[in-house]
């Protein structure tokens, strides 16, 4: 496996709130939502896929928008404030969000979501590369610390 650099984890944090920008402000209004997921529904349609997108009651439509104004603020902290400790935490939302997801498409929801889902697992992984290599070597450095 290869290892990744601090650096390059920092970067992969960024990215990784970049993408979840992007992906997620059309949710913070219901406006935008409903364009969003009207384009997806349209997007189910042009495919012909056998599971519709649909659209969202009042409830849903204010939990999409909660939703997107949580994961909008976090994305904005992680291109502020990027460090491997938040690139750890992300990455366990990222599992969880990749789990309800997986969940959400075995019971009956669109298959648009496995395309979120890759990104999910593959920010994940991205995240916690290096934090294994820096655990190894902290862990390391600190058997010498004890050796002395």
């Amino acid at each position: 496996m290869t290892m990744v650099s601090v650096k390059s984890n920092l970067y992969i944090v960024r990215a990784s709130a970049l993408y979840d920008l992007i992906v997620t402000a059309g949710f913070i209004t219901p406006w935008t939502a409903v364009l969003i997921i009207n384009g997806l529904a349209a997007l189910s349609g042009a495919l012909a896929l056998s599971r519709p997108v649909p659209l969202l009651d009042l409830t849903g439509m204010l939990l999409a928008n909660l939703l997107g104004s949580v994961v909008v603020v976090w994305s904005l902290w992680r291109l502020m404030h990027p460090s491997h400790r938040v690139g750890l935490y992300d990455a366990l939302a990222r599992v969880l969000f990749a789990l309800w997801q997986l969940y959400a498409v075995a019971h009956g929801a669109s298959f648009l979501l496995l395309g979120f889902t890759f990104f999910e697992v593959g920010f994940a992984i991205a995240q916690m590369l290096p934090l294994k290599n820096l655990h190894r070597k902290s862990t390391t450095a600190l058997a010498a610390e004890g050796g002395r």
